[in-house]
């Protein structure tokens, strides 16, 4: 019989990788009901879906991940058969292997097959994270398109294409009820709206042009977020000589608009969120701390503050006393 896992172990140095490497031996039998999907962290953020035929793991990489509604289909690439060892796998590959780079458990469970064919495969994933009817279908070669069968799970919206960014009033004197803002400073930099989906970025100036290839070295952030996607809403700031995104609201989440919410809710998601690197933050606020951070601000040589009421909407597009802005 030919051996399934000879291409697996042609790219893979045992000396080198902590991957599985079983030996030449029979392949292990069971219920062909095992799925797993990993998130990978290699020279192109992909997931890696795997699911147990023939006492292996026949493999698809998807760029973008599972397709969360039937109106998307997204690439996933044919891979070689991995081991079944394989779908426990977490670790770091060392870079200059073959898929070097962080891998992690991203889901796994039981799958049921509706149809198995060599250009076809239709499966149910019953999983924690994945979960539903999709398809795999061959489109050319090692080119495959997977498609969500299912409607999309109860509460899902689609991720907005464009967000036009809301914009302050200017005031002279601070509000009487300055305790219900949440305070900011206003850092006087570009205003961008990010907009991240299967760790990819799409950036959008103020006027709603995309300015995505100008700012490549926020591309790390999208992939800091994997599998959720999210608008971001933020200023691009010199700080310590580099440009840094600094977000300060969050206009959408994982599944979800909250454009609706409350900023002190929206506020809360943002920091949940836990977006700081090297070239991103999440921009500091201080609910009713007017009069200090209007101190700092101009200790700092910012332009001003910013005060968003607490219960505010996001208004896309408007200027709205909902913000108020108090130059320095």
């Amino acid at each position: 019989m030919a051996d399934k896992l000879e291409t697996y172990r042609a790219k893979r140095d045992p000396r080198r990788t902590s991957e599985p490497i079983p030996d030449a031996e029979p392949l292990p039998r069971g219920d062909d009901d095992t799925f797993v999907i990993q998130e990978h962290h290699a020279r192109s953020l992909h997931w890696d879906l795997r699911l147990e035929r023939g006492g292996v793991l026949v493999s698809w990489a998807i760029p973008r991940g599972l397709p969360p509604d039937p109106g998307t289909n997204h690439l996933a690439v044919h891979t070689e058969d991995h081991p079944m060892e394989y779908a426990r796998f977490e670790g770091e590959i060392p870079q200059g292997e073959y898929g070097g780079g962080r891998m992690f458990v991203w889901d796994r469970g039981r799958y049921t097959t509706e149809k198995w064919t060599d250009r076809e495969v239709k499966i149910v994933l019953s999983g924690a994270r994945a979960s539903g009817r999709y398809v795999l279908f061959q489109t050319h070669g090692k080119n495959w398109m997977i498609h969500r069968m299912d409607p999309p799970v109860p509460g899902w919206e689609p991720l907005p294409e464009t967000v036009v960014p809301m914009r302050p009033v200017t005031r002279a004197r601070v509000p009487r009820d300055a305790e219900r803002y949440g305070w900011e400073f206003s850092w006087g930099g570009l205003r961008a709206v990010a907009q991240v989906s299967g760790g990819r970025l799409v950036l959008r100036d103020a006027s709603g042009a995309e300015i995505t290839k100008d700012h490549g070295w926020l591309r790390a952030m999208a992939e800091s977020l994997g599998s959720r996607p999210a608008v971001l809403d933020g200023e691009i700031v010199p700080l310590g000589g580099n440009p840094v995104y600094v977000c300060s609201d969050l206009l959408y989440d994982d599944g979800r608009s909250l454009l609706a919410e409350p900023y002190e809710r929206r506020r809360a998601r943002l920091e949940g969120l836990e977006l700081a690197g090297p070239r991103w933050q999440t921009a500091p606020s201080w609910p009713g701390e007017v009069r200090a951070v209007r101190r700092a601000a101009a200790e700092q040589g910012l332009p001003g503050v910013l005060g968003k009421r607490l219960d505010s909407p996001y208004e896309p597009g408007e200027e709205s006393p909902a913000w108020v802005l108090l130059p320095s």
